[in-house]
């Protein structure tokens, strides 16, 4: 693991993993985990990436505090990230998420194109339900801290084959420990997030994996992404609910090294070099 340079420090928790010098890899997360989700993909990523893995505001080592008390934004996460690869030299850069945190690099992927080289969604969304359910939930968390979440979330993040296994429980204990604030501006973020109408925007090339079972952003969310992305390329995993990295580590592990692989520059690196051909396997696209 690598440390940070010194001089200014980001605000977000990271860690670096993998060569110094090799294409840089950003990992976003679910709401509600920390950056250890992407514990089972990591290793292998690092072996040819230089792999930062970041804590959402009040989740894992990032301190609370980090984003408005009211009318937070997914704009706002994603300026800490943009802070992040800046302290650390990184221009442009591939870009992986989970649900929240696919929703950060989507929207890096509109506004600020020229930083990702490509982009990868993982049972994410270009809207989550609707603004109501994420209020309802900010309510429920300010009012019950995040622990009364942590029953619905299992039911949320797992199949029955996975829930209540050591995995899945460390996760939940993640989900424990967050910080409520932090956790219900997320999800105030959450309620105003939209950019169904701007995916045509996206130029990165772009990988989109969906969890056949997950219910918190449905095989036809991707499914309608990948119809708009240009080039995007889809995977379904059968089995896999809302965190399909840790139940089907290994599918989601393939499909992220064959998209990175095939991207034009494998993952950007911070020499500014423009991306290329969409990423890996054609995109299955629904009639319009």
């Amino acid at each position: 693991m690598s440390t940070a340079p010194a001089g200014p420090r980001p605000r977000l928790h990271h860690r670096a993993d993998g060569p110094a010098d090799a294409p840089p890899l950003l990992l976003g997360p679910a709401l509600g985990t920390s950056l250890a989700v992407w514990d089972l993909q990591a290793p292998a990523l690092a072996r040819n990436h230089r792999v930062v893995r970041w804590d959402l505001p009040g989740h894992g080592g990032s301190p609370a505090g980090l984003l408005p008390p009211e009318g937070a934004d997914v704009a706002d996460l994603a300026r800490l990230v943009l802070e992040l690869a800046d302290v650390l030299g990184i221009d442009r850069f591939a870009c992986a998420g989970i649900s929240l945190g696919g929703a950060v690099g989507a929207w890096l992927a509109v506004h600020h194109p020229g930083r990702i080289a490509s982009l990868a969604l993982v049972c994410s969304s270009a809207r989550f339900s609707t603004p109501e359910v994420w209020h309802e939930r900010a309510a429920l968390v300010r009012e019950k801290g995040t622990a009364a979440l942590a029953e619905s979330a299992a039911r949320r993040w797992f199949t029955p084959a996975l829930a209540g296994s050591p995995p899945a429980e460390a996760l939940l204990d993640d989900l424990r420990a967050a910080d409520p604030e932090s956790y219900a501006a997320c999800c105030d973020a959450l309620a105003a997030f939209d950019i169904r109408s701007r995916l045509s925007d996206i130029t990165a090339p772009t990988l989109v994996v969906a969890g056949r079972d997950d219910q918190a952003a449905p095989p036809a969310d991707a499914r309608d992404m990948v119809s708009h992305i240009r080039g995007a390329a889809l995977t379904e995993i059968p089995g896999a609910a809302h965190l399909a990295c840790v139940e089907k580590p290994a599918p989601v592990l393939a499909a992220l090294l064959g998209h990175l692989a095939d991207s034009a520059d494998g993952a950007g690196g911070a020499d500014g070099a423009a991306p290329g051909a969409a990423a890996a396997g054609p995109g299955e696209r629904p009639g319009a």
